[in-house]
């Protein structure tokens, strides 16, 4: 096998702006492209050093795909790579959300835009069962991976807070249910950055602390800050966690916006390049234009804007920066083994509320105090699945057939 090649920075920029550019399908996708564009068609990173890091960046909390990004371009070109590809991965995705995001709350009355989304709304349902499914077949592993999920999703019904239910049972796996690897060296491939430790929670919090200052704590722009930090930190398994955990409390504790309005953000997100975690920004632009306070609805909800991305990407960098010099040694650590593998148990949980609250709020939404079935919303759910089950065309234009079926039926009066 030959060596990797180093690339000039210039070079690898480039191809940190296409990926950031036409990186659709989700994680698995935009994975497979990371793969395709460093491993197969450029050799920057080799195929074991790659499988290596894919591993460690699936341990974390956060968007295993822009992790394995930045720690593709910190790996190449040190802390200014990482920098560069993690912020190229998701700013393509960002301004253009904030793009349909202010469309959508300025065109959302038109009869058309609202049977697209009407039409999408199913979709995102069907691509949530779909990850419950993958998700739990990997995460649980065992009848004691069972129990747990189980008792997880019961309190997850009862209310229990999603952080203190994923630090109990992290704690109970750890001492309880350790993995069955050695821990093995770590590959010398740097030195430990113990700097990132300190400086990146200081970088996130002097923008925000500023905007405190200017708008107030209880400013929705502030307020979704401290809620996706929280989120951000503890979103071990993925987007659909991180969904799980903010959509609880901003369109159920605090009526930031409606499930409707989640199903909507979830779809956008589904069409555009970039992490599906961007779909949150969609939801902090929502909330802010619907509570904009002393600003007016389009300044408050493109600092809202703002502060998702910040406080959703920036750990990120912190993971990559701080730890992936021991990536090996974390990975096969097995009190850490243990602990992750309950915490999946619990996203299985919580992902499995998520698919249940948006599938009843989809299908048996309450009307006039009382609960009706919705039958056109089941079929373009079974139309969607058929298309994706079939893998003749891909998510984003079965989502942008299904909408455009809304949009159709709409037109015609029907539903």
């Amino acid at each position: 096998m030959s060596s990797p090649v180093r690339p000039g920075f210039v070079e690898a920029v480039r191809l940190w702006i296409k990926i950031g550019c036409i990186g659709f399908g989700g994680p698995s996708g935009q994975i497979a492209l990371l793969h395709r564009e460093t491993v197969e068609d450029r050799q920057w990173i080799g195929e074991e050093e790659f499988a290596r890091a894919l591993k460690f960046c699936m341990l974390l909390p956060g968007p295993e795909a822009q992790q394995l990004a930045t720690w593709i371009g910190w790996r190449l070109h040190g802390i200014r790579g990482g920098i560069a590809a993690g912020v190229l991965f998701v700013l393509p995705a960002a301004l253009l959300l904030w793009a349909f995001s202010m469309l959508y709350v300025m065109g959302h009355d038109l009869p058309l835009v609202h049977g697209f989304f009407d039409g999408i709304k199913p979709v995102v349902v069907v691509l949530v069962l779909s990850a419950l499914w993958k998700i739990g077949r990997r995460m649980i592993s065992s009848l004691a991976l069972g129990i747990i999920a189980f008792a997880a999703f019961g309190l997850f019904l009862l209310g229990a807070p999603y952080p203190w239910v994923v630090i109990a049972f992290g704690l109970l796996g750890a001492f309880f249910l350790k993995g069955s690897e050695r821990v093995t060296a770590a590959v010398p491939i740097g030195r430990p950055m113990v700097a990132p430790i300190l400086m990146i929670p200081v970088l996130w919090a002097m923008p925000v602390l500023a905007m405190a200052l200017w708008l107030g704590w209880s400013s929705v722009p502030i307020r979704v800050a401290l809620l996706y930090a929280k989120a951000a930190v503890l979103s071990f398994g993925g987007a659909y966690a991180a969904l799980s955990y903010v959509a609880f409390h901003a369109s159920g504790d605090w009526g930031w916006l409606t499930p409707g309005q989640m199903l909507d953000g979830i779809g956008l997100a589904e069409t555009t390049p970039g992490p599906l975690l961007i779909a949150l920004q969609f939801v902090a632009f929502v909330a802010a234009w619907n509570h904009p306070g002393i600003l007016s609805g389009l300044a408050s909800a493109t600092f809202a804007s703002f502060t998702a991305i910040w406080s959703l990407f920036l750990p990120s960098f912190l993971w990559i920066f701080s730890l992936a010099p021991h990536m090996d040694r974390i990975a096969a650590n097995r009190r850490m083994a243990g602990a992750l593998s309950v915490i999946g148990a619990v996203v299985t949980a919580v992902i499995a509320k998520l698919a249940l609250w948006f599938a009843a709020s989809l299908f048996f939404p309450s009307v006039s105090g009382g609960v009706v079935f919705r039958w056109l919303p089941l079929i373009l759910a079974l139309a969607a699945w058929a298309l994706l089950s079939s893998k003749r065309i891909g998510m984003v234009p079965t989502t942008l057939l299904v909408g455009g079926a809304g949009a159709l039926l709409r037109m015609l009066g029907v539903g």
